[in-house]
């Protein structure tokens, strides 16, 4: 195939893909709709039913709601959030990698997230089982406040390492100065730290918003991380100039993402037939 060929072969599937993607989003997302629970909250409960164990105990309530994430999602995906979007207005376009000692920091928080995380996950099989499995030491008993602190430190890591990447991949001209600094990490790490005892006073005024945040937090990291990968597959890396340019590819991650939450809904609801945490797991 000549290059004009080439070229005409990809205006021609652009102009297709421009009227099959909306299309397809439309149909997924009206799956979706149709197989989730009512209610706005039901809506959110259906996204965190995708990546999260949503046991009773180890999340926070609205009254008797349980949050549509367990209380570690709920940090991680939230601060992932809100970290994305205090970004999107401090860093812009800027492209670098945070320095060295910065990544350190954030290798501390992964750090942090993994043993809790794990020991988290001991004392669940300790309480759960029966035998061998009731002596396996922990190092502490696990609880919802460190959970959350643990899991918006990831969140928090995870939009420090991920915004830059995603710069790096869409646009024609780069701001080579590093996403993150020192002050802009403190102001972060302040807020979510703020927010998190806010959630931890159990006021609605902050859990409602929390319980939202999180739950489209989860969505915004699927919908980046596929958008990503349909303009790696499309070969459209670096060539983007305006976010306007960017409608397509962005509704290819959404319409890849519901598929992916509609798909890990079916099979979890299939599984167990039941929106809530896995039947038998309570610790």
């Amino acid at each position: 195939m000549t290059q004009m060929e080439n070229q005409l072969f990809r205006q021609k599937l652009q102009l297709v893909l421009r009227w099959f993607v909306p299309a397809a989003a439309v149909l997924a997302f009206a799956a979706w709709m149709y197989i989730s629970p009512e209610g706005a909250l039901g809506k959110l409960d259906a996204v965190g039913y995708a990546v999260c164990h949503r046991i009773d105990a180890r999340s926070f309530h609205i009254h008797d709601r349980q949050l549509p994430l367990c209380a570690r999602c709920t940090g991680e995906f939230y601060a992932a959030g809100a970290g994305l979007i205090f970004q999107l207005f401090v860093s812009r376009k800027r492209s670098k990698l945070p320095s060295r000692g910065i990544i350190a920091v954030l290798v501390l928080f992964f750090l942090a997230f993994g043993i809790d995380g794990s020991n988290s996950y001991l004392y669940l099989l300790k309480q759960t089982s029966h035998g061998v499995l009731d002596k396996i030491p922990n190092l502490y008993t696990p609880n919802n406040i460190l959970r959350l602190f643990t899991g918006s430190g990831m969140g928090i890591a995870l939009a420090a390492v991920l915004y830059p990447i995603v710069n790096q991949t869409l646009w024609r001209e780069l701001d080579s100065r590093p996403a993150l600094e020192w002050k802009s990490l403190g102001i972060l790490t302040a807020l979510v730290a703020a927010i998190n005892l806010l959630i931890l006073t159990g006021s609605l005024i902050v859990l409602y918003p929390v319980a939202y945040l999180s739950a489209l937090g989860t969505l915004s990291l699927l919908v980046i991380v596929f958008a990503i990968l349909w303009i790696m597959i499309m070969r459209q890396d670096n060539t983007f100039e305006s976010p306007r340019q960017l409608w397509l590819p962005l509704l290819a991650g959404f319409t890849l993402a519901i598929l992916m939450i509609l798909g890990i809904d079916l099979f979890r609801l299939q599984l167990t037939g039941t929106w809530s945490g896995f039947p038998g797991l309570s610790g």
